[in-house]
């Protein structure tokens, strides 16, 4: 397998506006947050991997991701530690948990402590931060490694 540095690299901000979508910009580079139950992701059910729209490195499993009834994807815990980075946000006159992705710095959402148990974890993600990749899908996109979480 090759390094995850080298393999998930963050284009360089021109790149980024012409690639991702204004929504997707704003939340994964100017911290925006997408509008609960009117975005892709949030009633999702099918088998897969969410991954970073900026960089593509794997970031959740749809196995670890439950209805928080809250309107974005919510997710017990990312699909490897080294994902994800967190940091104290102080926005909206509220002390939150950052989370963004490793690689590529993108601002995801936040994580919260009122998840199911045994972990009482909820990652809250936008949907415009993330790319699906359904598990028929895996090994085409260059995946393949994670089938193992379906199986």
């Amino acid at each position: 397998m090759s390094d995850p540095d080298e393999k998930y690299t963050r284009p360089d901000d021109e790149t980024l506006k012409h690639t991702l979508s204004p929504e997707q910009y704003h939340v994964t580079q100017q911290c925006g947050t997408e509008p609960p139950f009117r975005n892709a992701w949030w009633d999702n059910h099918r088998a897969g991997l969410y991954v970073d729209v900026v960089t593509s490195e794997p970031l959740f499993s749809s196995q670890d991701k439950f209805d928080s009834g809250t309107g974005w994807p919510s997710f017990t815990r990312p699909v490897s530690a080294h994902s994800l980075t967190e940091r104290k946000d102080h926005a909206h006159g509220m002390i939150r948990v950052e989370v963004r992705s490793a690689r590529g710095d993108s601002h995801l959402g936040h994580v919260f402590d009122d998840g199911p148990s045994p972990v009482n974890l909820r990652y809250c993600i936008n949907s415009a931060a993330l790319r699906f990749i359904p598990v028929e899908a895996l090994e085409a996109e260059g995946y393949g490694e994670f089938r193992t979480l379906f199986e």
